[in-house]
């Protein structure tokens, strides 16, 4: 389980395809804290330590997950969303996230408004996934409340201070993004849909 709340920011140092999975290198400035078979989001994509050496560890995800998150398009180089899993007895200061991803979606626009931005992301609402205003949503493991929910899309406020710390500051329109939804509005929504 994790929180969405942003603990780093990794450096993808290495990409290795390995039959169908996708074994990848970060640099970080956590890793001498991390061991081997711990949980770490990667963008709101739990995967697991599989090596460390020195500043960097590997973790290895396999087919499934690059299907339906954006880790296909992840470049060396790119700046990705770190946080460990929660220690029982902290302050659960975002909500509860579970690291897996539902879908992406895409950035649709960012606007500047005195000092915070406004992102919009669009998503393929087919999928049965939903936002509600003033709901939670988890944006590349970012912890973050809706607001203007529509029925494929949703805009989040990003204050200075997270978008400094998160890789938004990288997103452009157009971006590719991980989505988790509200695990409670997919409890909710999995029994409307049972009893229709």
């Amino acid at each position: 389980m994790f929180t969405g709340i942003i603990e780093t920011l990794g450096i993808i140092k290495d990409l290795k395809k390995d039959n169908d999975n996708l074994n990848i290198t970060v640099s970080s400035t956590i890793t001498n804290e991390l061991k081997i078979d711990q949980s770490v989001s990667h963008n709101g994509v739990c995967l697991t330590v599989v090596a460390i050496n020195n500043d960097e560890y590997t973790v290895t995800a396999i087919r499934e997950t690059i299907e339906k998150t954006n880790l296909a398009a992840w470049e060396i180089g790119d700046l990705i969303n770190l946080e460990r899993g929660m220690k029982l007895g902290d302050r659960l200061d975002g909500h509860i996230v579970q690291g897996h991803v539902d879908q992406t979606g895409v950035c649709k626009s960012i606007e500047e408004a005195g000092g915070s931005w406004y992102f919009t992301f669009e998503y393929d609402s087919t999928l049965n996934n939903i936002t509600i205003e003033k709901g939670s949503i988890t944006v590349n493991g970012v912890s973050l409340t809706v607001v203007n929910s529509k029925a494929n899309e949703f805009s989040v406020a990003i204050i200075p201070y997270t978008f400094e710390h998160t890789n938004f500051k990288n997103f452009k329109i157009g971006s590719k993004i991980n989505l988790e939804f509200d695990v409670v509005g997919k409890y909710v929504a999995r029994l409307h849909t049972l009893n229709r």
